[in-house]
């Protein structure tokens, strides 16, 4: 398989992003460890986008502003909107076009396993970096706390950045890398795994505001309906980080010729 390598002879060029904002924790974190490895660019949203999956901005503008906040050294910016946004404008705009070796989002307050990768922001970032041809790689904690402890998960990170640079990544494959929260002991080790058949299950809790008029506060419990030993989430039960190889190319090929073969559907003609 081909692959995009991210090993040039100079120091590499390092974009991070997120999607809980550029003053959360995480990402502070991140920009830590990827400042070990190579010189660092920081775009990300102004204020929290969880849950904002692949959404980019079309009907308003975006603002892009730099900032002074991290360590010397750290070119950072924020922007008005989505993460997905963040890569887009830091190729075209803060790096003028030129498309940076390696792009790293997170560190996540909580988990994107299994199906949450759809929805997450996190690592929708990386799959913009990845739909331009850029090895990149999403890295989230199973800890929903703003005060979450990063401490553990920074050798792993810098270790899987460093195999990044070194290796390359699968050309159209993006990285999901999950780690369990330090509460659960030492990380065993990381394994590559598949994503878990699972999902989210919702209800609304509905309620009234003092007009009387309903709203609803969406809420559920996350249904994990896989049980083999090689997912994502087995692996972070079992006190492993999972690496899971993600495409954004969504074509079911398997079901293709299903439906070409029993499906009765009018073909084109040539005339």
């Amino acid at each position: 398989m081909a692959t995009s390598k991210a090993a040039p002879a100079r120091k590499p060029l390092i974009l991070v992003s997120n999607d809980d904002g550029i003053t959360a924790p995480g990402i502070r974190n991140l920009i830590e460890v990827a400042s070990r490895v190579g010189d660092v660019v920081v775009v990300a949203p102004d204020g929290p986008q969880s849950g904002m999956g692949h959404a980019i901005t079309i009907g308003n503008t975006l603002r892009l502003r730099p900032v002074d906040i991290f360590e010397p050294g750290i070119r950072a910016y924020e922007c008005s909107g989505t993460p997905a946004d963040c890569v887009k404008l830091a190729k075209r705009e803060v790096l003028g076009g030129q498309a940076p070796d390696l792009v790293v989002s997170g560190i996540n307050h909580g988990s994107n396993s299994s199906i949450s990768v759809l929805y997450s922001g996190t690592m929708s970032a990386a799959l913009e970096a990845g739909i331009e041809g850029i090895p990149a790689i999403g890295f989230s904690l199973c800890d929903y706390g703003h005060d979450a402890d990063f401490s553990h998960t920074l050798p792993h990170i810098e270790h899987v950045i460093r195999q990044a640079i070194t290796h390359g990544i699968p050309a159209g494959v993006t990285l999901n890398v999950n780690f369990p929260p330090i509460g659960r002991g030492p990380i065993k080790g990381i394994k590559v795994c598949r994503q878990a058949r699972a999902k989210w299950q919702e209800e609304f809790d509905k309620r009234f505001d003092p007009r009387g008029q309903e709203y609803y506060w969406m809420v559920g419990k996350f249904v994990n309906m896989d049980r083999g030993e090689d997912t994502d989430e087995w692996a972070l039960a079992n006190g492993y980080a999972s690496l899971v190889p993600c495409t954004y190319d969504l074509t079911a090929y398997a079901a293709m010729p299903t439906l070409n073969a029993e499906w009765d559907l009018p073909h084109a003609t040539h005339a």
